[in-house]
This record gives C-alpha cells, structure tokens and sequence, in this order.
C-alpha cells in the first residue's frame, strides 16, 4: 500500500511557476506564467479565487509568501516592482507598496520568543482602540475607492497588523537588495554589504540572524557563484519589544495615510463637473458678447433694473443656461458640496486626528533614549511629521468654511437669478419668491462684485476668465497655487500673528498656507510622515553585520534556461533548536547527494556536523538485485517537511526517458545519529565548498516505507506543509500537480472521519467543492470561509 494517499490531480492550462502551501489552511496559492495568482484548496485542487494580471499591479510575479496566521497572501511582481498584500477570503488588494528592485525571493516569519514582559505587553496592546473612536467606512457609491475601507463589519487596520505578536516580511532581490517589512508594511530595516541576486533567505525566528543565499554573476563569466552568508540581526533580538511598538505605530500611521488618501479620493469623485459650467459659460460670454461693459456690469445692472440692459446676456441665461438648467445646476452644487462637507468632518478630519495621536505616542517613544534611540527613532523629525499634521488638518478646516460660505452664497444668487429669467420668459413669479429685501439685494451684489470679477491672466492657466466656482481648487492634484485663496485681510487673528513675531515663529503653532491646495498640503504631509519613517530602516539596517560568509559551488548559465520553480539552496529554520539548515545539490559535480548545512542562529555559538552529504541506498522493488548501497537516486527537488522531516522527488540516475519518479519522507534522524560522536567539520572559509568537496562526511540513508512511485507523472518539483500533513508535486512541464496527503491516518479514523462528512454532508452544509473541475470558473468569486475545511476538526490545535 502506497505510502501516502492522494487526493487530488489536475491539469492546468498555464504553466506554475511558484507554490506555497497556506500555513494554517487546506489552501494552495500558484503564480503561473500569464501573472495570474490563483488559491486553491485541498479536495480535488477546486480552484476558491484567481486573480488576474492588471495594469495597476502588474503581469509577472516573481515570488509568493503566506503570512503566518494564513490571512494574508503576498506576492511580488517584477514588472512594476510592486508587493501586494492581497486577502485569503477575496481576491482583493489589503494594501500594496514600491520597492527599488525585482524581488526574487520572500520570506514571511513570525516571532516565537516568549517573556513575561512581552506578554504583559501583548495584553496592554492596544489602547487606542478605547480612545479613539472607530474609523467610519468610507461610501461605496464611489467607483475608484478600494474597497478595504468600505465594509462596516472589518476593521481593516487590525486585520493588515494580525496577531499582536510580531511578523516580518523578508525581501530579497538582485544586486544585494535585501529589506524586512513589520507585519508586512513598515520597513524596519535595509540590509546591505550582501552581494549578487537572492535565490534563498530565512530570518531565524528567534531574531537574532538572517541567512541568505545569493548568485553572484559576472559579467564576463557564464558560471555564477553560489554563496552563502548568515547575518548578524541581534539589535531586533535585543530590542523585540520596542521594535513590536514602534512597528505597530508606524503600520497605524501607514494605514492611517491610506485612509485619508481614499477619503480625498472620495472627495474628489464627489466634486460634480457640471460644476464648471457657470465658469466656462461666463468666459464663452465674454470672448462672443460685442459690449465693452464688464460681465460683473451687466449683471450688476440686470439686479438693479430687473431686466437684461444687453440682448446677449438674456441670449446666455435663457437659450444657454435655461431655467431648467439653472435649477438643475443649483441642485447638483449644493448635493455635492454636501457630500464633500460630510466627508471632510466624519472621514478627513477624524483619521487625521488619529494619525495626530499615533503620531504624538510615537514622539514619546522617541523621547525614551535609552529604549528607543538605537533603533533609529528621531523626536525632531517626528514633531516635523505632527506639525504636517496640524497643516494638513488646517487646510481642512479652510475648505469647510470655504464649501459653507459657497453655499450661502450661491443659494443666495440662484434663487435671485431664477426669479429674473423667470420675469424675462414673463412666467408667473411666485409671490414668496418675489420678495427680496434690502439685505438680500446688498448679498447679491456682494457676491457679484467678489466673483464675478474678469481674471484674463487665468485664461493662459485655466482656460477660462472666471472662478466662481471657488471648491474645486482645493480638490485638484496641481502644484500650482489657488486661483482664488482665502481673504484674509481684516482678519484679527492673522494680524495678531503678523504683529507679534515670537508667536508666529512658536512651535506650538501650526503653519498655514493659504495659496496651496489641500492635496498639494497633504502630498507635503505624507512626504515629512515618509522621511520619519524611513530613518528606523537605515539605522538598524546599517546595524545588520556579515557574520559568515561561504562560496558553496559554481553553477553555468545553461541551468537557467530549463524553467526552475525551486532552485536548491533552500533554507529552513529550526524554532526549537534555533539552527538555520541550509539544503542544497552541487549541481554538476555531485548530483546524486544533497547536502545539510547547519548554522546556529546566535552566531557567536557554532554546531556540530557543520554540513553532511545524503545519499539514497537502494528501495525500489524494481532494482532488487542491485546491491543496497548503490549510489542510484538523484534529488531533483527537496523541502523541509518539519523540523525532522524533508520531502524529496527523486529519480534513478541511470533512468531512461518515460521512467517512474519518487517521492519520499527523509528523517534528519537517519542523518544526525551521534552529533557528539562525530565532531564538527573543519572546513577552509577561503575556498568555495565543492572544492573541498570530498572531506564533508557522507551519510547513506535507506528509506523504508514513506516513499511512493509517482506512475505516470513527470514529477519535478514539490511544495510541501508539515502543519497541514499535505504535499503538492508538480511536473517537468509545469501544467501537471497531484496532491497528497503525507501522514495517513489507520483505516479506523480513517473510516470514522468519512462517516462524520458524509453526516454533515447530510445535514446540508454548503459543499461548493462537490463541483466538478471543469466547472471550477463558477467557484472563482467564493471565498475560502464560504468552503468547508478538509481538516475541520484539525482547525482548533493549529489556531494560535
């Protein structure tokens, strides 16, 4: 009976070229070679979302990480240098970000270590949810905003940050780019002095070293060199706490940034065209009317007399703008600017305020030396970001009383200009709306005399004489000043702070700019917020330092034109036992065995049985006469199953065309007998490994039983989850997968489980995965909580 039993196959249109199991779903994400990322689950590979290739993220992605609670999917795309952060229930952007390289590898780990201050501190996190109220979601009506915001029922800012505990995203890419994400967003540090293209890296979960594996190229050599290098990263170890907080703050403050960006963006979409039309009108007016009096004039005169004094202008208000225009007009005016009042006071302003808060917690930290000063936390540039703040919350407050006076004053003037084009069509005036008093006359003319005013130096600019309009200024995304800033003469206040020069130099108070725009003051905000948050990633990158460095084995430039989804170095890291394992063939020298390298994260501290050669004694039942220890199996592709276990796909090396592959369980206890025993290799840092190729210390496994034939299959590569017992194998061709279950239950479990689904089953539970596969389109908008789980009665002892 084979080893391990399979439960699902498929062939699949385009070619994968990455895996990664979801760490604590039956869920299964692939990248294939048309930029689509696409989820599956377990039973019979039923495909949950896809997500195709756009032009706002891009067309080929490169690598595919699961944050450790499985909530989240990353993936990076080499086209547009872009990282997404895309959600497990739906095939949509949480959040997304610009890096300055093509990544080529990602790494997401989470924080084992355990204290009884981080507990303490776990427990007290976060007391901004019981002071700041929560953040309305945004309106659905609005096309170009993400839906992240929208929903009433998610909190989306703690469903980016996850568990309390802290998780790094880890990039790496060419030409030494290597940098880690807090909780997938907040860069907390740039990693240098690592040479070539990153094929592999770990940061061990302990904090204390990072191991990468890197190709070095040349230029004038088709051979690159495959190096290995382990990083000191002891300061986030000695600091975990207070690189937790400051994470935390500064993943509030990202998401924080994007909630007024999207809030703005509704704003934006809010601010009606239509709006324009009284502009460019007035200015076709002018550039066609014969008259030499001003527009202001006429319409001075048609207040005063009642009637047009020109046929031109009673052509512009009656054949033009028409009553039924004008009314229309003035409805659409004040429903905008309502909706733009609503969401600068219940969006704009509340998520500035708690940018504020999150941003005065930090300067505190920051003012804490001895905690947070080595981590490159810097007061000054954090009061710069909170006086931005201020600015921004200022130019705000200016665009209220901007839409408040605008709409007093066009309510005002709509309602004398529809009685005047109702006397001119000679139509009945209702008697309330003939009455206008002395003030309301002194209203009009006002408003006439401040907007109606020719500007021909805007025609160059805007294309048009006229800003009667006064809202939209503010709105567009220009770096030129306002048309029409606010007036402030006579305002007592300004003149207070002009005549008295200690005040307005003081810090206390927020700077203002009444010549810009509000998206030209919040460009300004978010650049300052930026700068604040890059000095952390500098200072404890630069505080990262090579602690070993190791040439392993030259490889040629032939090996990259066969399509590799895996490529050995591949990296694991040991929670209990704090050791990075590096697995890894030499290529063309010695393919039939693969080697363990071991390092110990602290590294100051080194382990026995530095690195060992495994090779694989005879088990197949076909090859019975050959003689055990036969050296007949190469690796073709191998991962680490769990901390004891490795997952291979090997091949006879003698195998012909159309043979059978193999899968197998390799136990690091048939590896690593007696470490005492045997002592640690001494090997030469100067020379590249497989020039010493023949002192590493061989050891010859013979596996028993887990292992099973692929028949019929090509087999070549293999992503695998020890968590979830589950692998998935893929084919030279890259279109054919099968899936196993690895650890099989006894046939009486096995049994009891059937009859427990098939008693649900019966119940009526919802069971999209009986679909079959060639309807696997219509489960694509499911989401993966809407399918039931394989491993249901698993779920509660894997949920951290």
């Amino acid at each position: 009976m084979p080893a391990f039993r399979q439960v699902g196959e498929k062939q699949l249109p385009q070619e994968v070229v990455f895996m990664a199991w979801s760490p604590k779903r039956d869920l299964i994400a692939l990248a294939n070679r048309a930029g689509e990322v696409l989820l599956h689950r377990l039973a019979n590979f039923q495909r949950v979302w896809s997500l195709p290739p756009n032009e706002n993220t891009g067309k080929e992605v490169t690598a595919l990480a699961w944050r450790p609670d499985g909530k989240i999917l990353a993936f990076g795309l080499t086209d547009t240098k872009r990282i997404i952060l895309c959600d497990v229930e739906k095939p949509e952007s949480l959040h997304s970000f610009s890096v300055d390289s093509s990544i080529t590898y990602m790494h997401w780990m989470e924080v084992t270590e355990e204290s009884s201050f981080l507990t303490s501190f776990y427990n007290a996190e976060d007391e901004s949810n019981l002071l700041l109220p929560k953040l309305p979601a945004l309106p659905k009506n609005y096309s170009t905003t993400a839906k992240i915001f929208s929903e009433e029922k998610s909190d989306e800012i703690m469903k980016l940050l996850g568990d309390v505990r802290l998780n790094a995203l880890v990039l790496g890419g060419s030409c030494g780019f290597i940098e880690i994400y807090a909780y997938g967003m907040f860069k907390i540090a740039t990693v240098t002095g690592v040479a070539g293209s990153c094929r592999g890296l770990c940061l061990s979960s302990d904090l204390k070293s990072l191991s990468v594996i890197t190709e070095i190229r040349d230029s004038s050599d088709r051979e690159a060199e495959i190096t290995y290098f382990q990083l000191d990263t002891s300061l986030l170890s000695s600091y975990l706490p207070e690189v937790t907080r400051m994470a935390r703050k500064f993943t509030h403050i990202s998401t924080l940034l994007q909630y007024i960006k999207l809030s703005l963006t509704c704003m934006c979409e809010a601010w009606e065209e239509i709006l324009m039309q009284m502009d460019s009108r007035l200015t076709k007016f002018v550039q066609e009317k014969n008259t030499t009096t001003s527009v202001q004039d006429e319409f001075m005169q048609l207040l005063l007399w009642g009637k047009a004094r020109y046929l031109e202008l009673q052509a512009l208000l009656m054949n033009q703008l028409t009553v039924k225009g004008l009314k229309k007009l003035g409805q659409s005016i004040e429903s905008s600017y309502s909706s733009i009042q609503k969401l600068v006071i219940s969006h704009l302003q509340s998520g500035s305020e708690a940018l504020l808060y999150h941003l005065s917690e930090l300067k505190g930290m920051a003012l804490w030396k001895q905690k947070y000063e080595s981590l490159g936390l810097d007061a000054s540039g954090i009061e710069e970001a909170i006086t931005a703040v201020g600015s921004f919350i200022l130019k705000a407050n200016e665009l209220l009383q901007v839409i408040d006076s605008s709409m007093k004053n066009f309510k005002a003037f709509f309602r004398w200009l529809y009685v005047a084009m109702l006397r001119m069509s000679e139509d009945h005036v209702l008697p309330e709306l003939n009455k206008m008093t002395q003030k309301d006359i002194t209203f009009v003319a006002d408003f006439l005399t401040e907007h109606f005013n020719e500007a021909p130096e805007l025609y160059n600019r805007k294309g048009k004489y006229f800003n009667v309009e006064r809202v939209g200024q503010y709105l567009k995304d220009e770096d030129d000043d306002l048309v029409s800033p606010p007036n402030t003469e006579g305002n007592q206040w300004f003149n207070f702070l002009k005549n008295t020069t200690h005040l307005k130099e003081s810090p206390l108070l927020f700077p203002y700019y009444p010549e810009k725009s509000l998206h030209f003051v919040k460009r300004q905000m978010e650049g300052v917020i930026d700068q604040c948050l890059l000095k952390p990633a500098d200072v404890i990158g630069k505080s990262v330092h090579q602690a070993f460095c190791m040439s392993l084995y030259k490889t040629s430039q032939s090996e990259d034109s066969t399509p590799q989804l895996f490529k050995l170095p591949f990296l694991w890291n040991d929670k209990t036992s704090n050791i990075h394992y590096v697995l890894f063939t030499m290529l063309e020298d010695s393919i039939s065995k693969i080697y363990i390298l071991r390092r110990h994260t602290d590294t100051s501290r080194s382990v026995s049985n530095g690195i060992l050669a495994v090779e694989f004694g005879n088990f197949l039942s076909n090859s019975i006469n050959e003689s055990s220890d036969s050296r007949c199996y190469s690796c073709l592709d191998a991962h680490f199953y769990d901390d004891e276990t490795v997952t291979v796909v090997l091949k006879e090396s003698m195998e012909q065309e159309g043979k059978e592959r193999v899968l197998a369980q390799l136990p690091l206890s048939s590896v690593y007998t007696d470490e005492d025993q045997d002592g640690e290799l001494i090997w030469d840092c100067t020379r590249r490994l497989d020039e010493q190729i023949g002192e590493i210390p061989t050891c010859t496994v013979v596996l028993e039983n887990q292992w099973r034939v692929l028949e019929n299959m090509k087999a070549q590569y293999v992503s695998v989850n020890g968590i979830r017992k589950v692998s998935c194998v893929l084919s030279s061709n890259l279109r054919h997968v099968r899936v196993f279950e690895m650890d099989v239950e006894d046939d009486g479990e096995a049994e009891e489980e059937e009859e427990e689904e098939t008693t649900q089953t019966a119940a009526g539970e919802p069971d999209e995965l009986n679909q079959s596969a060639d309807n696997q389109d219509n489960v694509c908008g499911a989401s993966a909580e809407e399918l039931p789980d394989e491993t249901e009665e698993h779920e509660s002892s894997l949920d951290p």
